[in-house]
């Protein structure tokens, strides 16, 4: 062995990542864990997947084309997107956001690397998306959209929004261990960050002479203008528009692990 392969070998995080990948059966049942705690003592099961989407759909289909008259065809279509989206973004980072205080008995008691809790609350959540999509495409036979090539895009653009969440959870996870009151923010936060997000309009019609300046700012805007593309319209999405969003949710990624890591030996102590 090298001595360069021996010093990769040695390497702390190389370490850690090596390790994290061994526990991969254990995140595997706290994603299943996850998902079988959400669905526990409703009647519908898991089909509520399916059922939720649908039903906001129909409500914001209601209110933007009925009582504001929005003009973007196939609205349930456009908007169903737009929520199944969001929804993951949500739902991942909301729960992401406790997910270490939530399981502090196990965190104290236990040893197993901490990533695996909010990299389980995004991969659950990232398992209700892709059973959601049941529905999505359902909507898209009914209003006949056509969908090219560019359909085999959606894995790439799925990838690319889980890392962006799975950064942005690393880091919520962290601050909640240490301020309580970040969960709560948290909240708040989401749902401004809802209404800045193109879910029910286009950015290009509210926002024209800021449109390319809401998208750099709001990866959320350009993950779901990518979906748009795919889903919606049947076209590839723009290759520099598209790699831009994926080195921002990279970094993002990355800042997060490292953070979570720079703490994650302090959260026994104070939890």
């Amino acid at each position: 062995m090298t001595s360069m392969q021996l010093s990769i070998a040695r390497n702390p995080r190389i370490v850690h990542l090596v390790e994290l990948l061994s526990y991969r059966e254990l995140l595997r049942n706290f994603v299943a864990r996850d998902l079988k705690v959400r669905y526990r003592n409703s009647v519908l099961g898991f089909l509520w997947c399916l059922v939720n989407p649908l039903l906001m759909m129909v409500v914001y289909t209601v209110v933007f084309t009925v009582l504001l008259k929005s003009n973007i065809e196939r609205f349930p279509v456009f908007i169903l997107i737009g929520i199944l989206a969001w929804n993951l973004n949500s739902t991942a980072l909301t729960g992401a956001a406790a997910s270490i205080v939530s399981n502090a008995g196990l965190v104290m008691k236990v040893y197993f690397p901490r990533e695996l809790l909010p990299l389980s609350v995004v991969l659950s959540n990232t398992v209700n998306f892709v059973l959601a999509l049941v529905t999505l495409f359902g909507m898209v036979l009914v209003f006949q959209v056509h969908l090219g090539p560019s359909l085999l895009m959606l894995p790439v653009i799925l990838l690319v929004q889980v890392i962006f969440c799975s950064g942005v959870a690393f880091l919520l996870s962290t601050l909640t261990v240490f301020y309580r009151d970040v969960e709560i923010i948290t909240d708040t936060l989401m749902l401004a960050w809802f209404f800045l997000t193109p879910i029910f309009y286009r950015i290009e019609d509210v926002f024209p002479a800021y449109a390319r300046i809401l998208y750099i700012a709001n990866p959320m805007a350009s993950v779901i203008a990518a979906y748009r593309d795919v889903l919606y319209y049947g076209s590839w999405p723009a290759l520099d528009f598209f790699s831009r969003t994926a080195v921002t949710a990279v970094v993002v990624f990355v800042a997060g692990y490292l953070f979570f890591n720079r703490f994650a030996d302090r959260f026994a102590e104070e939890l």
